[in-house]
């Protein structure tokens, strides 16, 4: 199509109300009315990437002790798949943890000296010791975490609580990521964009990242010779014609390009407010911790979580690299849990010292767990452990979770569930029913199928949530 002034003026109108009809849209999702009275606005998912040992943080398992060096019951094992970096050992010495745990709280929870912090919210929290996932290597169990399936391809779970809700701020996007490297594996496994993707869904729902840099979004500054009052009048001009090619090709990424073009420039006065810490009184860093202070610490995105909140972003997601400790875990994991431990349990503190845990759903963990029999030798002071999808753990809390609650158990070798078991696809479900969703009713029609995040599985673990 040849585009001429008269065609751009005989548009002025249409492009007009396509332009103000963007700017408006960022905060309206697609659920007019929730399916279920909601008791969480956002969510904050700190993700530990690598996955954490639940055997040296959460789940004490006593009887290991007396069973050192010996190896795993094939009884205990049944069989079960094994990755290729153990499968040839000829031997699986049970490795019982090196660290102390103590119960705490009114709970009882039991937590490892590792988590001196966590230790003492912990009747804040609800710990699911009985998760568990279809996946044996990371990429697959990431992606399954992120999209409730294990090839790349499908909207994240950000992606689609912002498909379904939108946002409550139409300066920030509706779904933002940040991620730290932690001071254990250096080497851990990568993380890909496509994690917090869109998938099917239009790229507005993608997640925007948030970088350790003097610009924490790329591109997002204007270039050289560019001013506000510029900047705005190119975008008039190319809202315009983008109307022009929306009319005849009606094509919905042209509209989601405008959006996020449009939200680009609301960002470039929202962003930089939102990065600015400098007004937080010292109080805040004092609990968070020193690392707070330093930009793309876990610390310092666990501090910028807690301001995105505030206001009104709905998914929050943290991504921790760090735990994959296959071999030297002992010094390790104690890197990973300094990295953590403080930051996760000041977010907990922070966002109740200010109203704001009663409505957004927190939730702290990996892709799945790790063995109880050494990958590799072990010695009176050293082991690793390897992939161990059958059971690990997680901790929820706010937003319409139970608080001190302890949900399902494993045996005693932190090997196979006895009770209560919860998958992966039953996590979304609870996640999307405490922000008032039926996961079942969240849908996007792609490739002549309704797909939603949990599949066609998952169901709400009623169990550890408040009565509606």
């Amino acid at each position: 199509m040849i585009l001429n002034r008269r065609k751009l003026l005989q548009t002025a109108a249409g492009t007009a109300a396509f332009s103000s009809l963007l700017r408006g849209d960022d905060t309206s999702g697609i659920v007019a009315t929730p399916h279920f009275k909601p008791t969480a606005k956002r969510v904050i998912y700190l993700f530990q990437s690598g996955a954490p040992s639940q055997l040296d943080l959460f789940d004490y398992k006593p009887v290991l002790e007396k069973l050192r060096a010996k190896d795993l019951p094939d009884s205990v094992r049944q069989g079960q798949r094994l990755t290729g970096m153990t499968a040839t050992q000829t031997a699986f010495p049970v490795a019982p943890s090196l660290f102390q745990f103590a119960q705490h709280g009114k709970s009882g929870a039991w937590v490892s000296d590792l988590m001196p912090h966590t230790s003492k919210v912990v009747d804040d929290l609800c710990f699911i010791r009985s998760m568990n996932t279809e996946q044996i290597n990371h990429d697959p169990a990431i992606t399954f975490c992120q999209t409730g399936f294990q090839l790349a391809g499908r909207p994240s779970i950000g992606s689609w609580l912002a498909y379904g809700l939108g946002s409550e701020n139409k300066e920030l996007p509706s779904f933002v990521v940040m991620i730290s490297q932690g001071s254990g594996n250096v080497s851990d496994q990568p993380l890909y964009d496509r994690l917090w993707g869109s998938g099917f869904l239009p790229s507005r729902y993608q997640g925007v990242k948030f970088r350790a840099a003097t610009d924490p979004v790329l591109y997002l500054s204007n270039p050289p010779g560019i001013d506000g009052t510029t900047r705005r009048r190119y975008l008039d001009d190319l809202s315009a014609l983008n109307a022009i090619n929306q009319n005849e090709f009606n094509d919905p990424e042209i509209a989601a390009r405008t959006a996020q073009y449009e939200m680009a420039f609301r960002m470039q006065t929202s962003v930089p407010e939102l990065t600015d810490l400098s007004k937080e009184p010292e109080s805040t860093f004092d609990l968070y911790g020193p690392d707070a202070k330093r930009p793309g610490t876990f610390a310092a995105n666990c501090l910028l979580a807690r301001r995105l909140a505030e206001r009104g972003v709905r998914f929050i997601q943290l991504f921790h690299r760090g735990w994959d400790q296959h071999t030297n875990l002992p010094k390790q994991i104690r890197g990973q849990s300094k990295d953590t431990d403080q930051a996760s349990a000041a977010l907990v503190q922070d966002l109740k010292q200010r109203g704001l845990l009663d409505d957004t759903l927190v939730v702290w963990g990996g892709e799945f767990g790790r063995t109880v029999y050494s990958q590799g030798k072990l010695t009176a002071d050293d082991y690793g452990r390897d992939h161990h999808p059958r059971c690990f753990t997680i901790w929820m809390t706010g937003g319409g979770v139970k608080r001190g609650l302890i949900h399902g158990e494993t045996d005693d070798f932190s090997y196979n569930i006895t009770r209560d078991p919860v998958d992966i696809h039953d996590l979304h479900a609870t996640i999307l029913r405490t922000l008032g969703l039926d996961h079942t009713k969240l849908t996007f029609k792609f490739s002549g199928r309704h797909f939603r995040l949990t599949d066609v599985k998952g169901r709400i673990v009623n169990e550890v949530l408040n009565a509606a």
